[in-house]
């Protein structure tokens, strides 16, 4: 059975990759020796805090499809997609994501994991990899993950509180066969321990934006990026490759 194959290696730009500084602030990628480069101290994603699956580290951020109301802030990043202009599928089930990667890193407890979001219905549901993860080691490597459509693999990441509007709990399958909004790689789980206390406990407002958070607690240090390759099933992608 044959397969899809897209890969950025970043000779030429970042091909669509973008970076996250905190809530509402994209940024372009950092590109340094022909790979994307992030260094701490990273934003807090808060959306997603408890009831959800938890606080993020955005790291690396793909769109995977055009969208028709990306925001004023991330809107004049968005050009230049070798993804999205390269038609490639959207159905990830089964693809095979291989990295070439290295850095030097504090994780705290967390790891670096591939994120799918995907617009069903109304709402964005979000999942986290977290049976299969990335190490980060001082030379460079490459490690390949599965996205098999298991939900035992998966975490929802549903919403906080107050964003139930806007994202959602879902099945990983629906969320798979039309990543419709974009991939990630990110920092999860972090552990959020604010400076000062917090009436209604440390979820009820948002980390970094609300109140400042001991980032003694948060992961540190760098990772670049060299290349990213996603293998896709043949018999899946077909079905939605564009």
């Amino acid at each position: 059975m044959g397969s899809i194959t897209y890969r950025e290696t970043f000779e030429v730009g970042a091909g669509g990759w973008i970076a996250w500084l905190g809530p509402g602030q994209p940024a372009p990628a950092v590109i340094e020796e022909e790979a994307l480069v992030t260094r701490s101290p990273w934003g807090i994603d808060s959306n997603h805090a408890p009831p959800g699956g938890g606080y993020l580290h955005l790291l690396f951020i793909l769109y995977t499809a055009h969208q028709d109301s990306p925001g004023d802030s991330y809107a004049p990043l968005l050009g230049g997609n070798r993804f999205i202009d390269g038609g490639y599928p959207r159905d990830f089930r089964n693809a095979r994501l291989t990295l070439r990667l290295k850095g030097n890193v504090d994780l705290q407890g967390a790891e670096l994991r591939l994120h799918c979001q995907s617009r069903v219905g109304d709402k964005a549901i979000n999942f986290v990899l977290t049976s299969q993860s990335f190490e980060v080691t001082p030379e460079w490597s490459e490690q390949t993950i599965t996205l098999t459509p298991d939900p035992e693999q998966w975490l929802c990441l549903g919403a906080r509180h107050d964003l139930h509007e806007v994202y959602d709990w879902g099945d990983i399958d629906s969320v798979l066969r039309d990543v419709n909004i974009d991939i990630i790689l990110l920092l999860h789980p972090l552990k959020i321990v604010p400076l000062s206390p917090q009436q209604g406990g440390p979820h009820a407002r948002r980390a970094e934006v609300d109140y400042e958070v001991d980032r003694g607690y948060l992961p540190t240090g760098e990772i670049r990026l060299g290349e990213v390759q996603i293998d896709f099933d043949v018999s899946s992608a077909e079905s939605n490759c564009r």
